[in-house]
């Protein structure tokens, strides 16, 4: 087999995944350079990875709340994964849609983050937005949990513009303006978590997304240009 070949397959997966032994990389480079991408590009046709192991040696895997716990289980799955592209698109997004456990407290709930990554991150932009704007984590991590009708917190609001989407702009050209800050923050009252926070005294109950109508500021708001409720 061309050295050039199993060069460009080499290339391919370490890019595109998290590299393969010298045997994959032969095996991949056999069935051909389209195949393999259209594989890499379609996670849902090959094998997921079988979570036996991972409940055999770290049974406290499961629904943990130690970080440590859940972040030995997504490097096995990594490294084992034969849908590695999909792998790769999950630690993408948790890099750009930045969440921390520090904060969080709940190595389930960022497990379960990295999980709605790992399958919607190589769909729409838009779906995934709204996915992680009724993620329990992201919500907690934002403030959006201490964002009222009455007591408005712009943290969500302005991350979602300047990090997670349109970006701040560059020179004088701004993408949008402190009152587009505003509105969109006051668009995202009432999304919130259940059960409250804190934890204690046994630990913190798995968070589900909830929208609190009574805490939803429905009036008319400019954004972008746009006015609307």
């Amino acid at each position: 087999m061309a050295d050039e070949n199993i060069a460009l397959m080499a290339h391919l997966l370490r890019r595109s995944g998290f590299g393969a032994s010298r045997n994959e990389i032969e095996a991949k480079a056999a069935q051909g350079y389209q195949r393999t991408l259209d594989d890499l590009l379609a996670p849902e046709s090959q094998e997921n990875i079988e979570e036996d192991l991972l409940f055999r040696y770290n049974p406290s895997y499961w629904q943990s709340a130690a970080i440590e716990n859940n972040v030995q289980a997504w490097l096995y799955t990594m490294i084992n994964t034969p849908r590695q592209l999909q792998e790769k698109m999950a630690l993408f997004w948790h890099m750009i849609f930045c969440a921390g456990h520090s904060k969080i407290d709940s190595g389930y709930e960022m497990g379960r983050m990295i999980g709605m990554f790992r399958e919607h991150g190589m769909g729409n932009f838009r779906d995934l937005i709204y996915r992680l704007s009724t993620s329990p984590g992201m919500m907690y991590y934002l403030d959006n949990t201490e964002s009222h009708q009455a007591a408005l917190n712009e943290n969500y609001g302005r991350e979602l513009l300047e990090l997670f989407s349109l970006g701040a702009g560059k020179d004088e050209e701004l993408n949008y303006s402190e009152d587009d800050v505003k509105a969109c923050a006051r668009a995202f009252t009432g999304w919130n978590n259940a059960p409250a926070y804190p934890p204690f005294p046994y630990g913190r109950s798995p968070w589900e997304f909830r929208f609190d109508p009574a805490d939803h500021d429905d009036g008319e708001k400019t954004f972008l240009g746009e006015t609307g409720a």
